[in-house]
């Protein structure tokens, strides 16, 4: 989440004359409270973990791709950046901002074929919403939360050659949840 961090990430990939094919920002963190509640100190934390992390290391991948002509970033955002949720203003404005983020980007990077795409899982079966009561979840489809493995598919595929006519989308992975 600090612009000095993300720009040694990448001066040492540069340093060691790597290729950067991919980038996938996947960083999140919440902090679940309404937003008369909410500090911003709360909130300077989960968009800079969540958002400005994801924006510094974009900005460093593409000048690294830009040099080859090809690549691809991703972003893991919610279906909350989508919809929102009572309580997670803060975690909802980081993430629908990265579908923004991801958007502009494809726009200034699709030229040279560095496509740029989101992820916006829904209910998944991780330590996070293990804690929370299925009474709370929200209404899916499909019935079950999603899987880990689920997720990383959707993310090999937009990564991968397979979808090299793919940028500036969201990919929801959600059972229905959003439709």
């Amino acid at each position: 989440s600090r612009e000095e961090e993300a720009e040694k990430l990448f001066d040492s990939i540069r340093e060691r004359k790597l290729n950067l094919d991919v980038l996938i920002c996947n960083s999140g963190i919440s902090r679940d409270s309404l937003v008369l509640r909410l500090s911003g100190q709360e909130l300077d934390a989960v968009l800079d973990t969540n958002l400005k992390s994801a924006f510094y290391c974009a900005r460093q991948a593409a000048r690294l791709m830009l040099r080859r002509r090809e690549g691809s970033i991703l972003f893991t955002s919610s279906v909350v950046g989508l919809t929102g949720h009572e309580g997670q203003a803060a975690y909802a404005a980081s993430k629908a901002g990265l579908i923004g983020l991801a958007k502009s980007l494809a726009r200034e990077l699709a030229a040279r074929n560095i496509r740029v795409n989101a992820l916006a899982p829904g209910w998944i079966d991780t330590e996070m919403t293990r804690g929370i009561s299925r009474e709370k979840m929200p209404f899916v489809p499909m019935q079950r939360p999603g899987r880990p493995e689920e997720v990383a598919e959707a993310a090999l595929f937009l990564a991968g050659s397979k979808s090299s006519y793919i940028t500036g989308q969201v990919l929801q992975i959600d059972g229905g949840m959003v439709m």
